[in-house]
């Protein structure tokens, strides 16, 4: 299995954000011999507005919060017969998060009144009837533990507290401060899993509601939100495009257990799975590809509001790597309405790499006639683009892609004077936009001697290549040590030589 250092390369950016566009899809899971594989592929939400928290209500039933005509109710889909209903229709709230309650036919779920008043709710699935189960609690989040006990996530000031409450007897207890929206049933067990944030570190922890007593199960990488256990006690959790998976019992760290290859899965974030184990859901939001052709094609059309619509309100606007044009989506509106109004234009991507939330786009623009080329990076997060990078082309330089071919290939041959060569004295390489990693040929030349001599099974192919001025982007398949990683490599170079290096992973 691929280790956890080898999933972080993947990470590019983890979404917490509530209302971007996002969707609910479902697959099969099969069991090959303990070797898990997820087919058949299905958007059961097929919805242009935000879709989110999945839950099984039994083996063939999923439901999930879908927002249309600016309502959000609660749906519910049939594996079966592959159609999709609404439980609830509340002109007066939203509902989210919802969950089957213990022992009845009935859900739970958080009700958003237009008021502003949030709270838990009880709906019957045959009446429809409801009723308050919280009445003075701001629940955002919740698990049953039992058919009239339950764990929530309650908003207390700027954090969430986890609180057990006793239906029956009307009590509330604080159980824990400051923790997550992942709360569950541990199967074969008397425990709830939490994530606690009291630290910088995010840990999985684990709490017997009746007694009290906390356990530490392992820390959360990059601070992950969402987790799911499987019957034989495996945590998996969603990272970008991967379902990472762990076993306190047997493993040492998290390794993957699925990688998604389909262009619509992307920042995966709530997962849930059948308990028969045949069917998992997941929450994965727009592709960022959708949302960056999106703004091409309004632009194209002149289409002022629409192509703004697809920028955040602080987006970032600059030449690479670092030269600030503007900041904002007033002033991008406002350049780009006297660009229009001024100039008959239209851009054709030629070129397409996507790399997480990050796309890159070779362009060609057309100008009154004149046509000139230039590359465009987009950072995108929570459903917009938060940054748009251009390098433009000024002039032709052809001994920029054969230095960056030359040192392809010396670090395919792991010939690591031919591969430091063809890097400047003072070469600096960066996690982009502008961590740096490495400061100067020494340090080059010290890391990756090592690389190379300990991953005897080094190889980088080249999947697309964009050359533009002295600048060379690469997209990268790598194998390393029997593991496999997608990369995008950004080569500037300077007289002959790569001054800088900068990675999207």
């Amino acid at each position: 299995m691929k280790k956890l250092y080898f999933i972080l390369l993947l990470i590019t950016s983890v979404s917490l954000s509530a209302q971007s566009n996002t969707e609910v899809y479902l697959f099969e899971i099969i069991n090959n011999d303990g070797k898990i594989e997820l087919t058949n592929l299905k958007n059961i939400s097929n919805n242009k507005g935000y879709d989110n928290q999945p839950s099984f209500y039994d083996n063939n039933t999923i439901l999930f919060s879908s927002t249309r005509n600016k309502q959000t109710d609660i749906a519910k889909y049939d594996i079966q017969t592959k159609k999709l209903s609404y439980i609830t229709n509340t002109s007066a709230g939203s509902e989210y998060s919802p969950l089957k309650v213990l022992g009845k036919e009935a859900i739970s779920a958080i009700r958003l009144d237009t008021t502003g008043l949030q709270r838990l709710y009880q709906y019957d699935t045959k009446s429809n009837e409801s009723k308050v189960l919280l009445k003075d609690l701001k629940v955002g989040y919740h698990v049953w533990y039992n058919d009239h006990i339950l764990l929530s996530s309650v908003l207390v000031d700027d954090r969430m507290d986890l609180m057990v409450s006793n239906i029956q007897d009307k009590t509330n207890r604080t159980l824990h401060k400051n923790v997550g929206r992942s709360l569950h049933k541990i199967p074969n067990t008397d425990l709830v899993s939490f994530i606690s944030k009291e630290n910088d570190v995010w840990v999985i922890k684990s709490i017997h509601p009746i007694s009290g007593v906390v356990q530490e199960i392992k820390p959360v990488p990059l601070k992950i939100e969402d987790m799911f256990w499987l019957n034989d006690g495996t945590m998996i959790m969603g990272l970008g495009k991967i379902i990472a998976k762990f076993n306190p019992k047997t493993d040492k760290d998290w390794n993957v257990l699925h990688r998604f290859t389909e262009d619509e899965i992307n920042e995966i974030s709530r997962i849930a799975v059948s308990k028969d184990g045949k069917h998992l859901a997941i929450v994965s939001e727009e592709s960022p590809a959708v949302i960056v052709q999106k703004q091409v094609d309004t632009f194209n059309k002149a289409d002022l509001d629409g192509f703004a619509a697809c920028y955040s309100n602080n987006v970032v606007v600059r030449n690479f790597p670092k030269d600030t044009l503007y900041i904002g989506n007033e002033t991008l509106k406002s350049n780009y309405k006297q660009f229009l109004a001024n100039n008959q234009s239209k851009v054709t991507v030629t070129k397409r790499i996507v790399m997480g939330n990050k796309v890159i786009d070779e362009e060609s623009a057309e100008v009154n006639g004149k046509k000139h080329r230039q590359v465009a990076i987009y950072e995108v997060k929570n459903g917009k683009i938060i940054s748009m990078s251009f390098i433009h082309h000024n002039k032709d330089v052809p001994e920029a892609e054969k230095i960056v071919q030359k040192q392809l290939e010396a670090y395919n041959n792991k010939n690591i004077d031919g591969f430091v060569n063809t890097f400047t004295n003072t070469i600096k390489a960066y996690d982009y936009p502008n961590k740096i990693n490495i400061d100067g040929k020494e340090q080059l030349q010290k890391i990756f001697s090592g690389f190379f001599s300990q991953t005897p099974d080094l190889h980088c192919e080249i999947k697309n290549r964009i050359s533009i001025s002295n600048f060379v982007i690469d997209q990268e398949f790598v194998t390393a040590n029997g593991d496999n990683f997608d990369a995008v490599a950004i080569y500037e170079v300077e007289n002959g030589k790569i001054a800088n290096m900068f990675f999207i992973r």
